[in-house]
């Protein structure tokens, strides 16, 4: 009877150890399904799983809260006088979660498959600039440029940019590489994109061991569902608008977090399309709109700032402050009559919940857009699929978008430039590209600010993106959880999260 009380008190001790938040918590956040089930582990998808990947791969060069490029598997980076090559130095001792090393050979090998036709990356838009991409030896990589580009590191942030292991898919630079295979905190142990999708810690994370064992992600498509599985204890943490933070405010079991960033919902026209394809209905539908107004009902006051239909946020080095765009419903109304709309105007608006304050905007601006005789049907349409089904589709040429903060030299390449593949409102302009173009050029800050304010000045004259504001970040978390950084999403440091 005494060894069996023994090994009682050997197996309680064991589980009062594993108990310990840094061997047993579980973090548990949400997706929202925008992808309809096709969210995918290949970092550069069009479809790209962001909860997951974000946590099992890491990055050349990450954001810092300024916005700069910090150190992350590359340790540190030089370019040629000409800005045309640049050199980066990389981590040592670091193992992808199979356990195979890391090398400047991986590097190279996930740089280049952005160049890949047949994968078709979004993000090539912004690096098709990359001609040759060379592993000098394992821990140094080159990367020479088609042209000069100061902002280079800079570019390497995007969330995308993520190091898979080349030899997860063969080496093959045309294959899909959703194999989960990273350097990151976490790594996969159960993939279901409709149900939970469980991420195990990586416990020799060569940033330091994560916070928790396991992050679970739930799908869960509805903004109110997954308010109420937060209320409920099911999630952790999730972003909210504004007009919802009063359901955890007063809650001593929650925390809301309030992030200045650059976040912005455009109310995209295809200007490919009719009526979108005439610039004076463009600048009318932009023109009608009172956009403080629309600041104060959307997300409430200190929550944003008032833009002017450049993706380019207040915090950007390449911000142009000069840009104005006054309500005019009266102009509004003269330009629908120039352009063969004399009676006004009747558009469908399809929007979803697919982020918590779509629906609400294209409610705002239909208030809006009705006192300057323009008919604005709000198509509220499922969260299950929007990106893949109703946003960027030819038939449906006026949509609600987000997007997250990005840096000018990115946004204004990959959303905006002509042929790119996110370039959601069908843009095509030979001079705004060849500013970009110049921009990337341009050895000195000064310069390329004064031709990105040029580039932003005709966005705002002539593009088909009316963006109305740049929102801030709320999130709101269990206040189980701690060490979150006062950062947007894309930077929050997973790993570091830790829970009581």
């Amino acid at each position: 009877m005494v060894q069996f009380r023994s090994k009682i008190a050997l197996v309680v001790v064991f589980a009062l150890f594993a108990a310990s938040p840094a061997l047993s918590a579980t973090l548990r956040i949400s997706h929202n399904l925008g992808y309809g089930g096709r969210e995918s582990l290949d970092p550069i998808s069009p479809t790209r799983f962001f909860e997951a990947n974000q946590m099992i791969y890491d990055q050349l060069v990450r954001a810092g809260p300024d916005g700069q490029p910090n150190p992350a598997l590359a340790i540190a980076w030089s370019s040629s006088p000409d800005l045309a090559e640049w050199t980066f130095k990389l981590r040592s001792g670091v193992r992808f979660s199979n356990g195979e090393p890391f090398t400047a050979q991986d590097a190279a090998y996930s740089l280049q498959r952005i160049l890949s036709p047949k994968l078709a990356s979004p993000v090539r838009s912004v690096l098709g600039i990359m001609d040759s991409i060379e592993a000098r030896d394992d821990m140094t990589l080159s990367v020479k440029l088609k042209q000069a580009d100061a902002d280079f590191p800079i570019v390497l942030t995007d969330y995308r940019v993520r190091i898979v292991s080349s030899k997860a898919a063969g080496g093959d630079l045309d294959a899909v590489n959703d194999s989960g295979i990273g350097t990151g905190p976490f790594k996969v142990s159960k993939l279901d994109q409709r149900g939970t999708t469980v991420l195990a810690a990586n416990p020799d994370y060569w940033d330091g061991k994560p916070g928790v064992a396991e992050v679970d992600i739930m799908a869960i498509a509805d903004q109110d569902a997954r308010n109420q599985a937060l209320l409920a204890g099911q999630i952790d943490i999730t972003e909210v608008t504004p007009g919802e933070i009063g359901l955890f405010s007063s809650n001593a079991k929650f925390i809301v977090q309030r992030v200045p960033a650059g976040l912005w919902n455009p109310i995209v026209m295809r200007t490919d399309t009719s009526p979108f394809n005439d610039v004076r209905v463009r600048k009318a539908l932009r023109m009608l709109a009172d956009r403080q107004s629309l600041l104060s009902l959307v997300v409430g006051e200190g929550n944003g700032a008032v833009a002017c239909d450049a993706p380019v946020w207040p915090g950007d080095p390449y911000y142009n402050s000069s840009l104005s765009c006054p309500a005019d419903p009266e102009g509004a109304k003269k330009l629908l009559g120039e352009a063969g709309y004399p009676r006004g105007l009747t558009v469908d608006l399809y929007t979803s919940a697919a982020q918590p304050i779509m629906v609400p905007l294209a409610e705002a601006y239909q208030a809006q857009a009705a006192k300057a005789g323009v008919k604005v049907n709000v198509r509220v349409v499922p969260v299950d699929g929007y990106w893949s089904t109703t946003w960027m589709t030819p038939n449906r040429p006026f949509v609600v978008g987000n997007w997250a903060q990005r840096p000018a030299a990115q946004v204004l390449n990959e959303v905006f430039r002509s042929g790119a593949k996110w370039n959601e409102t069908a843009w095509n302009c030979p001079d705004f590209d060849a500013l970009l173009d110049e921009a990337r050029r341009s050895g000195t800050i000064d310069e390329r600010k004064a031709l990105y304010a040029k580039a932003q000045a005709i966005l705002a004259e002539e593009g088909g993106a009316f963006i109305p504001f740049f929102r801030n970040e709320i999130r709101v978390y269990s206040s189980s959880l701690d060490h979150i950084d006062n950062v947007p999403s894309m930077m929050l440091r997973w790993h570091k999260i830790t829970k009581k």
